[in-house]
């Protein structure tokens, strides 16, 4: 079997941490992989025998109507790609690169199985009512449907794609994010970083509008004995920085950039905080709760109520978990209560400590990475 895996960067983000993991373990199984990119950044370490094509070499802020019209120029190069490489099985990893996997099948040079990863809740996202929104809509439901099989990284994304996009229960399947334990145990935290005077906040995601920090940054504002750090990097970042400065928050909130050792960070601080609008399956959480650090974050769709095993959503209070808090979508107030929470009751704190550790475990790599493979393999 020779298989193409095929995503947009390997730059920092849930689905090419999934990447880098998966890489080298089909490789490992006897499998030939060549990895396809669109655009050079590779922030993950890769086996130095890794095979890389690049489909092109775009840039991140490239306009919205040339990446539209380059989509079937880029599925006939893929379709060609995929013939040369004599490809058996074509795996694509988010939205752009979806399309063009399953664009690729309306050329006739190649023939491999299509299989495409949802790893967002796309009603949501593309859900603002904007031509770039409904252009969005429009191609998944008429290019979605030609993939042989789509994997889904939570139910909840699944249960969109059959509900609002009308594709078939029977080509769709569910295989949560894994985390590396082993290896992120080995990771020694980083000391002398933290001010131990502070209740120490991180988060860790894309400065950009679906991931929300700007609620992060408002809830601290009536809660003078927290910081927050954000790890990560994108178009909002003077943004957000300047609201810092109007809000006075210089000396408590802090931009570290990416980095692709966040673990260092997660193992020394308090909280992990989460303001996301909208996910699949926040690997962030995954990482964090794997370091023994509790969660707060929003209740958005989908992925935290099911990391979390929510039984019970409401849009009134914070809502507790054994692992941590949820609160409701865009809520800064609640937010801000979830953050006082967890400084005024130090017990339920440590309880979370505790309890995320035993949860992980249910989403270790090795397990995730064999359904992976099986998922791939019988198509």
């Amino acid at each position: 079997m020779t298989i193409s895996i095929f995503i947009y960067s390997m730059a920092g983000g849930g689905a090419e941490r999934v990447v880098s993991y998966l890489l080298p373990y089909i490789q490992q199984q006897g499998f030939t992989v060549h990895l396809v990119l669109m655009n050079d950044t590779i922030s993950y370490d890769l086996p130095q025998d890794t095979v890389i094509h690049y489909l092109e070499r775009s840039k991140g802020d490239e306009n919205g109507i040339i990446k539209l019209i380059k989509l079937p120029f880029l599925a006939f190069q893929y379709a060609r790609l995929l013939k040369k490489l004599n490809i058996t099985h074509s795996f694509s990893l988010l939205t752009r690169p979806n399309y063009i996997n399953t664009l690729s099948r309306l050329f006739p040079s190649s023939s491999p199985k299509i299989i495409i990863s949802e790893r967002s809740f796309p009603s949501l996202q593309y859900g603002y009512g904007n031509f770039q929104s409904k252009v969005n809509n429009w191609l998944i439901s008429k290019l979605y449907p030609k993939a042989d099989y789509i994997l889904c990284n939570s139910q909840g994304n699944a249960d969109d794609l059959t509900t609002n996009y009308g594709i078939e229960l029977n080509i769709t399947d569910v295989i949560y994010n894994p985390v590396d334990i082993e290896r992120i145990a080995k990771i020694q935290r980083i000391t002398s970083f933290f001010n131990p005077d502070y209740f120490n906040l991180v988060t860790i995601g894309r400065l950009d509008s679906g991931k929300n920090h700007e609620l992060l940054i408002r809830a601290l504002q009536n809660i003078p004995k927290a910081r927050l750090y954000l790890l990560g990097d994108g178009v909002l970042l003077k943004y957000l920085t300047e609201l810092t400065k109007q809000l006075n928050l210089q000396d408590r909130v802090f931009f570290l950039g990416f980095d692709n050792n966040p673990y260092q960070y997660l193992k020394a601080a308090d909280l992990f905080v989460f303001g996301s609008n909208h996910e699949g399956f926040p690997n962030v959480l995954l990482e964090a709760m794997c370091c023994g650090l509790p969660i707060l974050t929003t209740n958005c769709k989908s992925g935290p109520s099911e990391i979390m095993k929510l039984e019970e959503a409401h849009d009134q209070d914070i809502m507790k978990t054994p692992y941590g808090i949820l609160t409701p979508v865009s809520d800064v107030g609640l937010m801000a209560k979830g953050m006082t929470y967890f400084l005024e009751n130090p017990e339920y704190l440590d309880s979370c400590k505790t309890h995320v550790l035993e949860r992980i475990k249910d989403f270790s790599k090795e397990g995730i990475l064999k359904s992976y493979e099986l998922a791939l393999s019988k198509q």
